[in-house]
């Protein structure tokens, strides 16, 4: 299979860095690089969020938890999935119509407030960094399988392409990337399974072995509904995810986009269940070791020697690079546009030569996770991700929501709520994959904090900004308007204004 899965992997690669390149060429100015010129259409926009949000946690990691503890594990797609649905309900359109252009700039924007902005540069430089680390290592995991080439090669090979499609072409580029490699990513998941499906019926339809971990919940009740809570609200709060609203033409594009992406994502997520469960009859020993090699090594494992395992084997493999390379190309998008606008640009890019800054700042946003990725080892793909799910599920969910349905909300408020629940949840992360702690009830709500991290953040911004309603901006009643009034009763210079004084 190797050498299939070279050119498989080799044409994935060549086709993105094609892609980039052609998208470069369209690159004017700074809105095209951190928002496309907002002109991306919601069918296009659509498939390039599923593109970059399906990772390698959905790729490869749900697989592998359905292979080693069963049915109790469909939380994650189905969590993963349905966090649109809250996305669409709250924050899709009224986001789009702030005429922000990253997560920082929102902040800023509704509350009036330098230092939260910084505060939220932070946590979305934490995030993007931290989800970063599982793609890179996943990427390096998958070429030393199907190559046998060290793990940093894939690392490093991952991590240049991204960083110089970013660099050049930033959210224009990518968008064209990443609506071309969900398709990739959709067919290399679903052929091979429709052909793994048909071995099992001509194989006499095998029972599927169960045993105690298929059986006995993970973690309990509250590990579950942590979880739950994780993956609903921690889409909400994705940098790299809402960034890509900002490129919609209005608000009413953004709520289409996402009602899109609930069907997108819901059909790829079908998929991962039939590795999962089918490598329970073929790879059984993957089970209790590294799970989440399932989806690549099924293939040759059901169909034995040959070409067919062999062409499907190479075709898992491009899309399992794939989804490292979107993915990494959505969120080192979404890091290098917060560099550049809100730590270097200080939230005025334009000002300082946008092109030349973009592109520093896409070098050093690419650098840090591919040298993290390199010095640590050992990581669980869906672990890591679910984590990074639950802080953002701690902090930008509960200042979002707040930020766009109450007035009340104070800039004293929405800091407090941030370090204390997203500051909680980074803690438990850290805790969790370095000093992990005996089984136990304390071992789960460190492993799974957003059961008390969400409650926490939520009751701190809304009681501090209680506590400080004093300082409510004045100009709230104009903002709120902004973001729920429908774009007709906005006129064109009002808009321009707006988008305006956002660089």
């Amino acid at each position: 299979m190797d050498a299939y899965a070279l050119f498989a992997i080799a044409t994935v690669t060549v086709a993105t860095v094609a892609i980039g390149a052609w998208g470069i060429r369209l690159v004017r100015g700074t809105s095209d690089l951190l928002v496309a010129s907002r002109m991306v259409s919601p069918t296009q926009n659509a498939a390039a969020i599923g593109g970059e949000y399906l990772s390698a946690a959905s790729f490869l990691g749900v697989a592998g938890l359905i292979l080693a503890y069963g049915a109790q594990m469909l939380w994650y797609p189905v969590g993963f999935a349905a966090g649109y649905l809250a996305l669409l309900l709250f924050v899709a359109a009224p986001l789009r119509r702030s005429g922000a252009f990253t997560l920082p700039d929102f902040c800023e924007a509704r509350l009036a407030s330098p230092r939260l902005r910084r505060l939220a540069t932070a946590f979305v430089l934490f995030i993007g960094w931290f989800y970063l680390l599982p793609q890179l290592q996943g990427a390096g995991l998958t070429f030393r399988i199907v190559t046998g080439a060290p793990s940093w090669v894939g690392v490093v090979l991952v991590g240049a392409v991204v960083t110089g499609n970013v660099a050049f072409g930033g959210m224009r580029s990518a968008t064209y990337v990443q609506a071309f490699q969900y398709w990739l990513k959709l067919t290399a998941i679903a052929v091979p399974a429709f052909f793994l499906l048909a071995r099992w019926n001509d194989d006499g339809r095998p029972a599927i072995p169960v045993d105690d971990a298929w059986l006995a919940p993970a973690g309990g009740m509250v590990a579950t509904y942590s979880l739950i809570l994780a993956t609903f609200l921690g889409t909400m709060g994705l940098p790299h995810v809402l960034a890509r609203f900002y490129t919609n033409p209005d608000g009413g594009s953004a709520r289409r986009t996402t009602t899109i992406v609930l069907g997108l994502v819901g059909l790829f997520y079908l998929f991962p269940t039939v590795y999962g469960v089918l490598g329970r009859v073929y790879t059984p020993e993957l089970a209790s070791g590294r799970n989440d090699t399932v989806v690549l090594l099924l293939p040759a494992a059901a169909l034995g020697p040959g070409l067919a395992a062999d062409a499907l084997g190479a075709l898992v493999a491009a899309g399992a690079f794939a989804a490292f390379l979107s993915t990494s190309n959505g969120l080192l998008t979404s890091v290098a546009g917060v560099l550049a606008n809100d730590v270097l640009g200080r939230g005025r890019l334009a000002v300082w030569g946008p092109l030349p800054l973009f592109r520093v700042a896409a070098l050093f946003a690419g650098a840090v996770p591919m040298g993290l990725a390199l010095a640590v080892h050992g990581l669980n793909v869906s672990q890591v991700v679910g984590l990074a799910f639950a802080v953002a599920a701690s902090s930008f969910c509960p200042m979002l929501v707040l930020g766009i349905w109450w007035r009340g909300l104070t800039a004293a408020g929405a800091a407090a709520g941030i370090l204390a629940g997203g500051g909680s949840a980074v803690v438990a992360v850290l805790w969790t994959i370095f000093l992990p702690p005996s089984p136990g009830l304390a071992a789960d709500l460190l492993a799974q904090p957003a059961a008390w991290t969400v409650p926490l953040a939520f009751a701190v911004m809304v009681s501090v900004s209680l506590a400080t309603r004093r300082r409510v901006p004045g100009a709230v009643g104009a903002m709120l308007l902004r973001l729920h009034a429908p774009e007709t009763l906005h006129t064109p210079e009002t808009q321009r204004k707006s988008e305006t004084s956002r660089l």
